[in-house]
């Protein structure tokens, strides 16, 4: 097949190269001229996503993947169109922005040739695949859906880092307008995913049909949502827990050991393109889901609730040199989206805290560019946040961050025996023993 990818990041590069994989052709546009030519060297554009790079180097000499920025290259003939376009959510009104998809939208449908499916994998409100992207392909495109093409919605299910192995772990949903449609989109994607076995699963693994683009909207939005839901109620429980000198992680472990329980987590912020951002989708077609609005105002709470225990257990802020450990929103991963580094440090500078961070995956210009004051081991301090959870900081300690008075670990990461003499407080499990 010949398959275009519309948007070359975190997830549309990688699934470009398992289609290309495949042995299909297949060609990505994006409107970045500096990463299309990187992927045109055959070179990784972004680090940390495990074996992309070899592949790139493999599939690209052979010409089975290329790169351009001219819709009109990439879209004319192909078999199947999949957008991975970003879709943008205000901070403020929990609206989403639909500029970048509506403009990747209409470039596509002006070069669209009849006989194509076209797939979205973008995470969107229910409905937005039958309300707003068919009615403004065929009004550009003068084709037909179901008739000259077929739209359907088949949400990525994967996390940075580790894409091509989520590729296979997880069932590949469709949806589409059409019975016809979803047909097409089933037999597609099984000509370019492979997949584990899953003896777990009553279904089986494979591409699943929900029945409709909307049930497969849904789906994506329930299992994001559900996270968001559930680390909401595990904040909660480690606020209270933590005020009553009770431990929530043995809680937690206590009442996961049966398996009508998974309690998530709790934790200093919740951060990356998904989880704080799916639920306000959500929320945008269900405005009274007073649930999920009310674990998302919780979750955006911890920032300001752990800048708190650093004051309460250091006094008065003003002045104060303070570190803050993780610029990405978790470890290992080199990526600030929506990461609760950016409140923890406004809620710091609020107090009058002199406020630096640290990061092993960022640069000091990488930083500075975000406003962040960078830190550099071994220099004093007189407090520290631990907001992302890299393994590195498994292995600080008091001479890492020399004169701390204060730690509070937002993700449960330190070691204790390595902060000596430092009050050290733990979100969800409270002070040292010792302290």
């Amino acid at each position: 097949m010949r398959i275009t990818v519309v948007a070359l990041g975190k997830i549309g590069l990688p699934l470009a190269v398992q289609f290309a994989g495949k042995g299909h052709e297949v060609i990505g546009v994006d409107i970045n001229q500096a990463l299309v030519d990187v992927v045109n060297q055959g070179r990784e554009p972004f680090p940390g996503e495990a074996h992309l790079g070899e592949k790139l180097a493999e599939l690209v000499p052979a010409g089975r993947l290329r790169a351009t920025t001219d819709y009109a290259d990439a879209v004319p003939g192909s078999d199947a169109v999949v957008v991975v376009v970003p879709l943008f959510v205000d901070d403020d009104t929990w609206q989403p922005d639909f500029g970048w998809m509506d403009a990747a939208t209409r470039s596509l449908a002006e070069h669209l040739t009849p006989g194509t499916l076209v797939s979205y994998e973008t995470t969107l409100p229910v409905g937005t695949t039958r309300t707003r992207w068919k009615p403004l392909i065929e009004e550009v495109s003068g084709l037909t859906e179901g008739q000259d093409f077929h739209l359907v919605f088949s949400p990525e299910r994967v996390l940075t880092g580790r894409v091509f192995a989520d590729l296979r772990r997880y069932p590949k949903l469709v949806g589409g307008l059409s019975a016809d449609g979803a047909a097409k989109a089933v037999e597609f994607y099984q000509a370019v995913l492979d997949f584990d076995e899953r003896p777990d699963l009553e279904r089986g693994n494979g591409v699943w049909d929900l029945g409709s683009a909307e049930a497969s909207e849904m789906a994506k939005l329930a299992e994001t949502t559900y996270r968001d839901v559930n680390i909401g109620l595990a904040n909660q429980f480690a606020r209270f827990a933590a005020s009553h000198d009770i431990d929530v992680y043995s809680v937690i472990e206590a009442s996961n050991s049966q398996p009508y329980s998974h309690i998530h987590r709790p934790g200093v912020a919740v951060g990356g393109h998904c989880i704080p951002v799916y639920p306000r989708l959500y929320l945008w077609t269900d405005p009274d889901a007073t649930i999920v609005r009310a674990a998302r105002e919780a979750n955006m709470g911890m920032p300001s609730y752990t800048v708190g225990l650093v004051e309460a257990a250091y006094g008065s802020l003003a002045g104060a040199r303070v570190v803050v450990l993780g610029a990405s929103y978790r470890g290992k991963v080199k990526e600030t989206a929506f990461s609760g580094v950016f409140p923890v440090v406004a809620e710091l500078r609020s107090r009058g805290a002199d406020v630096l961070v640290h990061d092993p995956m960022y640069t000091d210009d990488e930083l500075s560019a975000y406003g962040f004051t960078p830190y550099h081991p071994g220099e004093q301090a007189d407090a520290v946040v631990v907001q992302a959870d890299h393994p590195e900081y498994a292995e600080f300690d008091t001479d890492t961050v020399p004169g701390a008075k204060v730690l509070v670990d937002g993700r449960d990461v330190t070691d204790p025996a390595r902060w000596p003499g430092v009050t050290r407080i733990v979100v969800g499990r409270g002070r040292d023993a010792a302290q």
